[in-house]
């Protein structure tokens, strides 16, 4: 049975961390870059975060920004990058 995104905790920890970064609310959907404003160091540091907080190593084809562009991405990143499903 999987999860809804919604109700992973992966999600909540990225809704949390880009929420207090921006100061603005997040859902799980919302494109990240469509709205423009975050430079390419956000995204370096949104990078580091998942790396440090989720315990995955992120490189090559992983860094592509389809990866990046909303919760729902990440989230689907992290939990590949968990099980080794690269």
């Amino acid at each position: 049975m999987t999860v809804p995104v919604q109700d992973d905790p992966v999600a909540h920890e990225l809704v949390a961390f880009l929420e207090k970064k921006t100061g603005s609310p997040w859902s799980v959907e919302r494109d990240l870059f469509a709205e423009g404003g975050l430079s390419s160091l956000f995204a370096l540091e949104l990078v580091v975060f998942l790396e440090k907080t989720f315990s995955v190593t992120i490189s090559g084809p992983d860094l592509q920004l389809v990866n990046y562009r909303s919760v729902v991405s990440m989230v689907g990143l992290v939990h590949r990058l968990r099980t080794g499903d690269a």
